[in-house]
């Protein structure tokens, strides 16, 4: 099974360092998150620079939030970036859940998972090379992966799930295992019933922090200040894995669970949690 990192987002400059220690490591993807009223770095634009400093590494949305983006220059960007990198491109996608975010951009938040929908349709189009339609013609680059690049839906709701079967190539979970079994036989299930051949890929996600007491209060600290708007900062800190044993036994639980990838998520910014990380994996 692949694992892979997680970026903190606290301080954008020290990313390249993150990068280039997975990319010299057992690592397969590095991810990173999407919020537009915060202060992470815009993740397309920080994942081309982190690609254009690697040399195999996978980079992955994990997750942008499509409904806020343009759907004709969301096509353009993700296919360029994935020519570019020849094919390492993962497009983790889903509908975000803030409104401040929604506020901003003028989308309606009610109708973000149909705008998500309609975007696949264009952006799946795009990428095989058609038309835009109305007149317009097709939009390039051609992707390095026929039809676009791999896109993994991210979300906790049965549409998103289906969302997999529709229009993805895979399940990105932010959840414990306990939970994850029943979202990955819903996922499985929705597979079959689509007719999709084969088997969707499943990424798992979990948050760790691993180093001396102060990386993981670090670590505490920027986890609770990012989930402090759904009113349960304290529930998602106490799920922190902070020793070698805690994230062992996750990863071989997923691994049960038949995941693929586990992306170990780092909230805490001292980037020697890659190699601690990799000794443990």
């Amino acid at each position: 099974m692949n694992v892979g990192i997680g970026l903190p987002i606290g301080d954008p400059a020290t990313l390249l360092t993150w990068a280039r220690r997975a990319d010299a490591g057992p690592f397969s993807t590095l991810g990173l998150l999407d919020r537009l009223v915060y202060h992470n770095p815009e993740p397309l634009v920080a994942l081309a620079v982190l690609a254009g400093a690697t040399s195999r590494i996978r980079v992955q949305t994990e997750v942008l939030l499509a409904p806020l983006r343009d759907t004709a220059l969301l096509a353009k960007q993700a296919a360029t970036l994935d020519r570019m990198t020849g094919g390492r491109l993962v497009l983790g996608l889903g509908i975000g859940g803030r409104d401040d975010d929604h506020q901003v951009t003028g989308i309606d938040k009610r109708t973000r998972g149909r705008r998500l929908d309609e975007q696949m349709a264009v952006l799946r189009r795009l990428w095989s090379g058609r038309p835009y339609g109305d007149g317009a013609g097709p939009i390039g680059p051609a992707p390095a992966r026929p039809g676009g690049p791999e896109v993994l839906f991210g979300g906790f709701q049965p549409p998103a799930l289906e969302r997999v079967a529709r229009w993805g190539d895979g399940f990105l979970s932010a959840v414990a295992p306990s939970w994850a079994g029943g979202m990955f036989e819903t996922v499985r299930a929705f597979w079959k019933e689509y007719g999709r051949d084969g088997e969707p890929r499943m990424v798992a996600q979990v948050n760790v922090a691993l180093g001396p007491d102060e990386v993981v209060a670090d670590a505490r600290a920027a986890m609770h200040a990012y989930y402090t708007f759904t009113g349960m900062a304290d529930r998602m800190v106490a799920g922190l894995l902070t020793t070698p044993s805690e994230i062992r036994a996750a990863i071989t639980a997923f691994g049960d669970l038949g995941a693929d990838e586990v992306m170990l998520y780092c909230y805490g910014l001292d980037p020697d949690q890659v190699d601690r990380l990799a000794d443990v994996v």
